[in-house]
């Protein structure tokens, strides 16, 4: 189902600024509303970035994307697709990289079984550090 039929379901009206922030979360793979923003004002100058935030809060409610905190900072927006996974966040460079929920299934499921408790895996972040930012480190260089 695309956007229009989601909208129009709910009642809702396809507007550009709707299509435009749902169109740079999907090119952008993870993004921060402010990347977001700066995105889509290249394209439609008089979108503001409030008018992003309350974009990302609708296409979240339609279960179109999701987020995630990578950081200490915005929440890190991505789109909702087949394919669920967690992330890798790199303490020296900063990289995200997606894991696939499977490595995470066993947890998943002893943490059901154990506890009643159903684990978001499209939340989950995973911090450390990259294979090259720990080759340099082990090497004594300076963080990518």
């Amino acid at each position: 189902m695309d956007l229009a039929e989601v909208l129009r379901s709910r009642g809702l009206r396809l507007t550009a600024p709707r299509q435009l922030v749902l169109e740079a979360v999907y090119r952008l793979r993870h993004a921060t509303p402010d990347q977001i923003h700066a995105e889509v004002a290249g394209k439609a100058a008089g979108v503001n970035i409030t008018t992003v935030y309350r974009t990302l809060e609708l296409l979240e409610e339609l279960e179109l994307i999701t987020h995630a905190h990578l950081s200490h900072g915005a929440p890190t927006y991505h789109a909702v697709d087949e394919h669920q996974h967690a992330h890798l966040v790199c303490r020296g460079c900063g990289s995200v990289r997606e894991l696939p929920s499977a490595v995470l299934d066993g947890l998943a499921r002893e943490l059901r079984d154990s506890r009643g408790f159903r684990l978001d895996i499209g939340h989950v972040a995973l911090f450390g550090l990259c294979g090259d930012c720990d080759t340099n480190r082990e090497a004594g260089v300076t963080p990518c």
